[in-house]
Protein backbone atom coordinates (compact mmCIF):
# COMPACT_ATOMS: atom_id res chain seq x y z
CA UNK A 1 0.00 0.00 0.00
CA UNK A 2 1.67 3.45 -1.12
CA UNK A 3 -0.87 5.21 0.80
CA UNK A 4 -2.08 5.82 4.45
CA UNK A 5 -5.11 3.95 4.97
CA UNK A 6 -8.40 4.94 6.67
CA UNK A 7 -10.91 2.18 7.58
CA UNK A 8 -14.61 2.64 8.60
CA UNK A 9 -17.53 -0.25 8.45
CA UNK A 10 -20.86 -0.47 6.89
CA UNK A 11 -22.95 -2.33 9.46
CA UNK A 12 -25.35 -4.80 7.07
CA UNK A 13 -28.99 -3.80 7.65
CA UNK A 14 -31.45 -2.92 5.20
CA UNK A 15 -33.87 -1.03 8.05
CA UNK A 16 -32.19 2.21 7.92
CA UNK A 17 -33.46 5.28 8.71
CA UNK A 18 -33.48 8.78 7.62
CA UNK A 19 -31.18 9.40 10.72
CA UNK A 20 -29.05 6.82 9.42
CA UNK A 21 -28.58 8.17 5.83
CA UNK A 22 -27.61 11.75 7.17
CA UNK A 23 -25.86 10.98 10.34
CA UNK A 24 -23.81 7.69 9.21
CA UNK A 25 -24.03 7.09 5.20
CA UNK A 26 -23.42 10.76 3.61
CA UNK A 27 -20.28 11.70 6.33
CA UNK A 28 -18.97 8.57 5.47
CA UNK A 29 -19.46 9.11 2.19
CA UNK A 30 -17.94 12.15 2.07
CA UNK A 31 -15.15 11.34 3.85
CA UNK A 32 -14.21 9.09 1.15
CA UNK A 33 -14.71 10.95 -1.49
CA UNK A 34 -13.06 13.95 -0.43
CA UNK A 35 -9.80 12.01 1.27
CA UNK A 36 -9.15 9.39 -1.20
CA UNK A 37 -6.62 11.33 -3.09
CA UNK A 38 -4.16 11.33 0.32
CA UNK A 39 -5.75 8.00 1.64
CA UNK A 40 -6.70 4.84 1.09
CA UNK A 41 -10.02 4.66 1.96
CA UNK A 42 -11.17 0.84 3.45
CA UNK A 43 -15.07 0.34 3.64
CA UNK A 44 -15.97 -2.82 4.45
CA UNK A 45 -19.44 -4.77 5.66
CA UNK A 46 -18.62 -6.26 9.03
CA UNK A 47 -21.00 -9.77 8.52
CA UNK A 48 -19.74 -11.37 10.69
CA UNK A 49 -19.81 -8.89 13.50
CA UNK A 50 -23.44 -8.77 12.46
CA UNK A 51 -23.76 -12.45 13.86
CA UNK A 52 -22.42 -11.79 17.16
CA UNK A 53 -26.39 -11.35 18.52
CA UNK A 54 -29.20 -12.88 17.51
CA UNK A 55 -30.56 -12.39 13.77
CA UNK A 56 -32.48 -13.47 11.05
CA UNK A 57 -29.99 -15.34 9.55
CA UNK A 58 -31.45 -16.41 6.00
CA UNK A 59 -31.45 -12.67 5.74
CA UNK A 60 -27.81 -12.13 5.75
CA UNK A 61 -26.70 -12.60 2.45
CA UNK A 62 -29.80 -10.24 0.91
CA UNK A 63 -29.16 -7.31 3.42
CA UNK A 64 -25.23 -7.55 2.60
CA UNK A 65 -25.75 -6.04 -0.99
CA UNK A 66 -28.44 -3.82 -0.39
CA UNK A 67 -26.47 -2.25 2.30
CA UNK A 68 -23.90 -1.72 -0.38
CA UNK A 69 -26.36 -0.61 -2.95
CA UNK A 70 -28.00 2.32 -0.34
CA UNK A 71 -24.11 3.65 -0.65
CA UNK A 72 -23.96 3.50 -3.36
CA UNK A 73 -27.50 4.97 -4.56
CA UNK A 74 -25.99 7.87 -1.80
CA UNK A 75 -23.56 8.47 -3.68
CA UNK A 76 -20.61 6.52 -3.21
CA UNK A 77 -18.04 6.40 -6.52
CA UNK A 78 -17.86 2.82 -7.28
CA UNK A 79 -15.00 3.72 -10.14
CA UNK A 80 -12.58 5.21 -7.50
CA UNK A 81 -9.23 3.21 -7.28
CA UNK A 82 -8.88 4.38 -3.80
CA UNK A 83 -12.16 3.61 -2.66
CA UNK A 84 -12.41 -0.21 -1.77
CA UNK A 85 -15.24 -1.67 -0.90
CA UNK A 86 -15.53 -5.27 0.09
CA UNK A 87 -16.85 -7.97 3.08
CA UNK A 88 -15.42 -9.02 5.91
CA UNK A 89 -16.14 -12.94 5.83
CA UNK A 90 -14.77 -12.68 2.18
CA UNK A 91 -11.65 -12.15 3.65
CA UNK A 92 -10.35 -15.16 6.25
CA UNK A 93 -7.98 -13.41 7.42
CA UNK A 94 -10.09 -11.54 9.68
CA UNK A 95 -11.43 -14.65 11.15
CA UNK A 96 -7.38 -16.63 11.19
CA UNK A 97 -5.69 -13.21 13.13
CA UNK A 98 -8.56 -12.98 15.76
CA UNK A 99 -7.67 -15.94 16.59
CA UNK A 100 -4.41 -15.54 17.01
CA UNK A 101 -5.19 -12.07 18.44
CA UNK A 102 -7.49 -14.08 21.01
CA UNK A 103 -4.52 -16.06 22.63
CA UNK A 104 -2.63 -12.79 23.12
CA UNK A 105 -5.69 -11.19 25.13
CA UNK A 106 -6.62 -11.66 28.52
CA UNK A 107 -10.20 -12.04 29.71
CA UNK A 108 -9.98 -9.33 32.48
CA UNK A 109 -9.10 -6.88 29.40
CA UNK A 110 -12.74 -8.19 27.56
CA UNK A 111 -14.39 -7.88 31.01
CA UNK A 112 -14.11 -4.17 31.17
CA UNK A 113 -15.37 -3.53 27.73
CA UNK A 114 -18.56 -1.50 28.70
CA UNK A 115 -20.42 -1.34 25.28
CA UNK A 116 -20.34 -5.98 26.25
CA UNK A 117 -22.10 -5.14 29.33
CA UNK A 118 -24.36 -2.66 27.94
CA UNK A 119 -25.52 -4.91 24.98
CA UNK A 120 -25.38 -8.36 27.06
CA UNK A 121 -27.81 -6.75 29.87
CA UNK A 122 -30.32 -6.48 26.89
CA UNK A 123 -30.20 -9.86 25.93
CA UNK A 124 -29.68 -12.25 28.77
CA UNK A 125 -27.26 -14.56 29.72
CA UNK A 126 -27.97 -17.27 28.67
CA UNK A 127 -28.63 -15.90 25.12
CA UNK A 128 -25.20 -14.11 25.06
CA UNK A 129 -22.73 -15.37 22.82
CA UNK A 130 -18.64 -15.27 23.65
CA UNK A 131 -19.11 -13.82 19.71
CA UNK A 132 -20.08 -10.86 21.03
CA UNK A 133 -17.72 -11.00 24.30
CA UNK A 134 -14.73 -11.23 21.65
CA UNK A 135 -16.43 -8.18 19.61
CA UNK A 136 -13.56 -5.86 19.93
CA UNK A 137 -10.59 -8.56 19.42
CA UNK A 138 -12.02 -9.47 15.76
CA UNK A 139 -12.39 -5.46 15.46
CA UNK A 140 -8.54 -5.04 15.61
CA UNK A 141 -7.99 -7.79 13.80
CA UNK A 142 -10.02 -5.87 10.98
CA UNK A 143 -7.78 -2.39 11.47
CA UNK A 144 -4.59 -4.07 12.14
CA UNK A 145 -4.88 -6.39 9.11
CA UNK A 146 -4.26 -3.27 6.77
CA UNK A 147 -2.17 -0.81 8.56
CA UNK A 148 -4.80 1.40 9.49
CA UNK A 149 -3.92 4.54 10.77
CA UNK A 150 -7.58 6.41 10.64
CA UNK A 151 -10.65 4.96 11.83
CA UNK A 152 -13.45 7.02 12.16
CA UNK A 153 -15.07 5.81 15.63
CA UNK A 154 -18.06 7.02 18.17
CA UNK A 155 -18.01 7.35 21.57
CA UNK A 156 -19.18 3.82 22.08
CA UNK A 157 -16.18 2.21 20.06
CA UNK A 158 -13.48 4.72 21.38
CA UNK A 159 -12.55 1.91 24.59
CA UNK A 160 -12.21 -0.70 21.15
CA UNK A 161 -10.26 1.55 19.25
CA UNK A 162 -7.55 1.85 22.04
CA UNK A 163 -7.77 -1.97 22.98
CA UNK A 164 -6.62 -1.97 19.35
CA UNK A 165 -3.80 -0.34 19.87
CA UNK A 166 -2.90 -1.65 23.02
CA UNK A 167 -2.86 -5.64 21.53
CA UNK A 168 -0.78 -4.02 18.24
CA UNK A 169 1.65 -2.46 20.38
CA UNK A 170 1.86 -5.53 22.97
CA UNK A 171 2.38 -7.65 19.90
CA UNK A 172 5.15 -5.76 18.22
CA UNK A 173 6.91 -5.62 21.30
CA UNK A 174 6.85 -9.32 22.08
CA UNK A 175 7.36 -10.59 18.77
CA UNK A 176 8.86 -7.65 16.83
CA UNK A 177 7.78 -5.04 14.11
CA UNK A 178 3.92 -6.52 13.00
CA UNK A 179 1.47 -3.96 12.98
CA UNK A 180 0.64 -0.35 12.28
CA UNK A 181 -1.08 1.05 15.35
CA UNK A 182 -3.86 3.71 14.59
CA UNK A 183 -3.43 6.79 16.01
CA UNK A 184 -5.47 7.39 19.59
CA UNK A 185 -9.39 8.66 19.72
CA UNK A 186 -7.62 12.44 20.28
CA UNK A 187 -5.97 12.21 17.36
CA UNK A 188 -8.60 10.65 15.41
CA UNK A 189 -10.95 13.12 16.30
CA UNK A 190 -8.67 16.05 15.14
CA UNK A 191 -8.44 14.26 11.92
CA UNK A 192 -11.85 13.75 10.73
CA UNK A 193 -13.45 16.24 13.65
CA UNK A 194 -15.77 15.73 16.36
CA UNK A 195 -18.78 17.09 16.12
CA UNK A 196 -22.09 16.80 18.42
CA UNK A 197 -23.60 14.99 15.86
CA UNK A 198 -27.30 14.97 14.46
CA UNK A 199 -30.32 15.29 16.63
CA UNK A 200 -32.49 13.28 14.27
CA UNK A 201 -35.27 12.29 16.92
CA UNK A 202 -38.39 10.31 17.08
CA UNK A 203 -41.24 11.57 15.60
CA UNK A 204 -43.70 10.33 17.98
CA UNK A 205 -41.15 10.86 21.08
CA UNK A 206 -39.04 13.59 20.64
CA UNK A 207 -37.01 12.95 24.11
CA UNK A 208 -35.03 9.82 22.30
CA UNK A 209 -32.90 9.06 18.97
CA UNK A 210 -35.04 8.34 15.76
CA UNK A 211 -34.27 4.29 15.79
CA UNK A 212 -34.41 1.46 13.51
CA UNK A 213 -35.12 -1.02 16.04
CA UNK A 214 -38.04 0.97 17.29
CA UNK A 215 -41.21 -1.49 17.94
CA UNK A 216 -44.02 0.65 16.55
CA UNK A 217 -42.14 2.48 13.51
CA UNK A 218 -44.68 4.93 13.80
CA UNK A 219 -42.08 7.78 14.93
CA UNK A 220 -39.59 6.19 12.18
CA UNK A 221 -38.81 6.94 8.94
CA UNK A 222 -37.48 4.36 7.06
CA UNK A 223 -35.63 4.96 3.38
CA UNK A 224 -37.67 1.58 2.62
CA UNK A 225 -41.11 3.68 3.41
CA UNK A 226 -43.22 4.41 0.51
CA UNK A 227 -42.92 7.95 0.65
CA UNK A 228 -46.65 8.47 1.17
CA UNK A 229 -46.55 6.64 4.52
CA UNK A 230 -43.68 8.65 5.43
CA UNK A 231 -45.65 11.98 5.22
CA UNK A 232 -48.22 10.72 6.82
CA UNK A 233 -45.65 9.88 9.83
CA UNK A 234 -44.35 13.55 9.66
CA UNK A 235 -47.95 14.83 9.83
CA UNK A 236 -48.79 12.81 13.00
CA UNK A 237 -45.55 13.56 14.49
CA UNK A 238 -46.04 14.74 18.36
CA UNK A 239 -45.59 19.19 19.10
CA UNK A 240 -46.86 20.71 21.73
CA UNK A 241 -49.57 23.02 23.12
CA UNK A 242 -47.65 26.55 22.75
CA UNK A 243 -49.20 26.59 18.67
CA UNK A 244 -45.72 28.96 17.48
CA UNK A 245 -43.03 27.46 15.71
CA UNK A 246 -39.85 28.10 17.58
CA UNK A 247 -36.32 26.38 17.60
CA UNK A 248 -36.20 25.13 21.48
CA UNK A 249 -34.96 21.71 21.94
CA UNK A 250 -35.61 21.64 25.56
CA UNK A 251 -39.21 22.88 25.72
CA UNK A 252 -40.58 22.26 22.33
CA UNK A 253 -38.51 19.28 21.39
CA UNK A 254 -40.93 18.07 18.78
CA UNK A 255 -41.16 21.44 16.31
CA UNK A 256 -37.48 21.62 16.86
CA UNK A 257 -37.16 18.39 15.59
CA UNK A 258 -38.98 19.26 12.38
CA UNK A 259 -37.34 22.08 11.53
CA UNK A 260 -33.63 20.45 11.74
CA UNK A 261 -35.25 17.15 9.49
CA UNK A 262 -36.12 20.50 6.96
CA UNK A 263 -32.75 21.86 7.57
CA UNK A 264 -31.20 18.40 6.44
CA UNK A 265 -33.72 17.63 3.32
CA UNK A 266 -32.93 20.95 1.46
CA UNK A 267 -29.45 21.24 2.06
CA UNK A 268 -29.54 24.84 4.51
CA UNK A 269 -28.71 25.58 7.80
CA UNK A 270 -30.27 25.49 10.54
CA UNK A 271 -30.29 29.30 11.44
CA UNK A 272 -31.77 30.00 7.84
CA UNK A 273 -35.17 27.58 8.23
CA UNK A 274 -35.71 28.57 11.79
CA UNK A 275 -35.64 32.71 10.51
CA UNK A 276 -38.26 31.50 7.63
CA UNK A 277 -40.42 29.41 10.13
CA UNK A 278 -40.27 31.13 13.87
CA UNK A 279 -43.35 32.47 14.57
CA UNK A 280 -45.79 31.06 12.66
CA UNK A 281 -49.27 29.79 14.56
CA UNK A 282 -50.63 26.78 12.32
CA UNK A 283 -48.73 23.37 13.08
CA UNK A 284 -50.67 21.37 10.34
CA UNK A 285 -49.47 24.26 7.58
CA UNK A 286 -45.38 23.60 8.58
CA UNK A 287 -45.90 20.16 9.16
CA UNK A 288 -46.85 19.98 5.86
CA UNK A 289 -43.86 21.68 4.42
CA UNK A 290 -41.83 19.32 6.42
CA UNK A 291 -44.13 16.08 4.85
CA UNK A 292 -43.79 17.13 1.56
CA UNK A 293 -40.01 17.03 1.80
CA UNK A 294 -39.76 14.15 3.19
CA UNK A 295 -41.94 12.29 0.41
CA UNK A 296 -39.65 14.06 -2.48
CA UNK A 297 -36.70 12.95 -0.59
CA UNK A 298 -37.73 9.13 -0.79
CA UNK A 299 -39.54 9.61 -4.19
CA UNK A 300 -35.81 10.96 -5.39
CA UNK A 301 -33.63 8.31 -3.39
CA UNK A 302 -35.62 5.21 -4.16
CA UNK A 303 -35.93 6.02 -7.71
CA UNK A 304 -31.86 5.84 -7.08
CA UNK A 305 -31.70 2.64 -5.30
CA UNK A 306 -33.66 0.68 -8.11
CA UNK A 307 -31.50 2.13 -10.70
CA UNK A 308 -28.48 0.51 -8.82
CA UNK A 309 -26.86 -2.53 -10.86
CA UNK A 310 -26.60 -5.72 -8.52
CA UNK A 311 -23.89 -7.02 -10.87
CA UNK A 312 -21.62 -3.99 -10.76
CA UNK A 313 -22.22 -3.56 -7.20
CA UNK A 314 -20.88 -7.12 -6.96
CA UNK A 315 -17.93 -7.02 -9.13
CA UNK A 316 -16.46 -4.08 -7.26
CA UNK A 317 -17.04 -5.90 -3.67
CA UNK A 318 -14.99 -9.13 -5.63
CA UNK A 319 -12.12 -6.86 -7.00
CA UNK A 320 -11.93 -5.00 -3.51
CA UNK A 321 -11.75 -8.47 -1.68
CA UNK A 322 -8.96 -9.83 -4.39
CA UNK A 323 -6.82 -6.44 -3.64
CA UNK A 324 -7.30 -6.56 -0.31
CA UNK A 325 -6.83 -9.80 0.39
CA UNK A 326 -3.28 -9.71 -0.48
CA UNK A 327 -2.68 -7.20 2.02
CA UNK A 328 -4.70 -9.08 4.73
CA UNK A 329 -3.05 -12.11 3.93
CA UNK A 330 0.62 -10.96 4.05
CA UNK A 331 0.14 -9.51 7.60
CA UNK A 332 -1.33 -12.77 8.52
CA UNK A 333 1.89 -14.54 7.83
CA UNK A 334 3.86 -12.10 9.37
CA UNK A 335 1.91 -13.03 11.98
CA UNK A 336 2.16 -16.70 11.79
CA UNK A 337 5.90 -16.25 11.42
CA UNK A 338 6.09 -14.32 14.43
CA UNK A 339 4.11 -16.39 16.87
CA UNK A 340 5.79 -19.33 15.29
CA UNK A 341 3.00 -20.57 13.20
CA UNK A 342 4.83 -20.46 10.11
CA UNK A 343 8.77 -20.81 9.20
CA UNK A 344 10.29 -17.61 9.44
CA UNK A 345 12.13 -16.23 6.30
Amino acid sequence: MSKPVILTGLRANNNLTIGNYFGGMLPIIDMAKNRSADYQVNMFIPDLHSITTPVDYSAINAQILLTAKHFVAAGLPLDNPDIHLYRQSYISAHSELTWILDCMTGIGEMNRMTQFKDKSGTIGDERVSVGLFNYPVLMAADILLYGSEYVPVGDDQTQHLEFTRDIGERMNKNFGDIFVIPKAVKEQHKFFGKEQGLRIKDLQDPSKKMSKSDESGKGVIFLSDTPEAAARKVMSAVTDEKAYVRFDRENQPGISNLLEILALLQSRDIKEVVAEFEGQTLYGDFKAIVAEEVRRFLIDFQKKLHAVDDTVVMKKLEASEKALAVTANATLLRTQQAVGLRPGK
